[in-house]
C-alpha cells in the first residue's frame, strides 16, 4: 500500500494565495495523503477563507496569534499521521504529479530519510520566470554547508526524524537550513530528484528577499549550529559565490 504523507502547510495572512496553494496538493495524482493547514493566528480573511474547504483530507488547526512558521510546522508533524511528511508553504504551488514522482523515486532509493526535489519560479502575480533550479542527485552535510540546495517547499522526510530534529523558532536564522544541516550531520545524505515539481513563489516582501538579511540569517544559521568562526567563514564564501550565481537569473 502506498505510505501516508502527511502534507504540512502553515498559513498565516495568505488569503491571496491559499487557496491556490491548497488546490496544487488537493488535485494530486498520488492519493493517499493528509493536508494539514495550521493557520497562525491571521489578520486578514485566511481563518475565513480556510474554514471554506469542504475535503475530508484537509485538517485544520487554528492558533490563537502568530507564533512563526517553525512553531506551525512543529504543531503539525506532532498532529501528523504518515510515516512521511512534506511541506508546501501557503504562497507555492505543486505540479500535479509532485508527490507520485517523488514517492516512487524514494522507493527505487531504498526510502531515504530526506528528499527533495528542483524547482520552478513565478513572481508574486503568478508569471512565470524563465528559469529552473537543478538539484543533485545527492547532497551529505559538507556539500550542504556550501549552498542550501534544499527547498523546504519540496522536501519529504521520515516524521521520526523531524519529530528529533524539530524547526527551530529562531527569528534570525534560516529554520529548514538548519534542520536539513542537524539531520545530515548525523551521517546520512538528502536525495534530489532533478525536476522542477515545486513552483515557488518568489515574495518580494519575504526574508529571502532581502540579500543582504538572507546572508546574515545565513551567517547565524552556521552559528547556531556550532560552526566554529573558520568554518562558518569558509562555508560563507560558498555561499556568497553560488548564491550570487543563482540570484542573477532571479532579477
Amino acid at each position: 500500500m502506498a505510505p501516508l504523507i502527511s502534507v504540512v502547510m502553515p498559513a498565516y495572512n495568505a488569503e491571496r494565495t491559499l487557496k491556490e496553494s491548497v488546490h496544487s496538493v488537493l488535485s494530486q495524482t498520488y492519493e493517499n495523503f493528509e493536508l494539514i493547514i495550521v493557520e497562525n493566528g491571521s489578520t486578514d480573511n485566511t481563518k475565513k477563507l480556510l474554514k471554506t474547504f469542504q475535503d475530508s483530507r484537509i485538517r485544520a488547526f487554528y492558533l490563537s496569534e502568530n507564533k512563526g512558521a517553525s512553531y506551525a510546522r512543529n504543531y503539525a508533524i506532532r498532529q501528523a499521521a504518515g510515516e512521511w511528511v512534506a511541506f508546501l508553504d501557503s504562497d507555492d504551488l505543486w505540479t500535479r504529479e509532485k508527490l507520485e514522482k517523488q514517492v516512487s523515486f524514494m522507493e527505487r532509493n531504498d526510502w531515504p530519510l530526506l528528499s527533495f526535489t528542483g524547482s520552478s519560479f513565478i513572481k508574486n502575480n503568478g508569471d512565470s520566470l524563465n528559469y529552473i533550479l537543478h538539484v543533485p542527485s545527492t547532497v551529505c552535510y559538507e556539500e550542504l554547508l556550501k549552498q542550501n540546495v534544499v527547498s523546504c517547499s519540496s522536501v519529504i522526510a521520515r516524521r521520526d526524524i523531524l519529530l528529533d530534529h524539530p524547526f527551530p523558532e529562531e527569528k534570525v536564522i534560516h529554520e529548514d537550513f538548519a534542520v536539513w544541516l542537524s539531520i545530515l550531520k548525523e551521517g546520512s545524505c538528502a536525495m534530489g530528484l532533478d525536476e522542477p515539481l515545486l513552483i515557488y513563489r518568489l515574495n518580494e516582501n519575504g526574508k529571502s528577499s532581502n540579500k543582504a538579511k538572507a546572508a546574515l540569517m545565513n551567517w547565524h544559521t552556521y552559528r547556531y549550529i556550532g560552526l566554529s568562526l573558520p568554518k562558518a567563514f569558509s562555508s560563507m564564501v560558498s555561499y556568497t559565490i553560488r548564491g550570487l550565481k543563482k540570484y542573477r537569473h532571479l532579477k
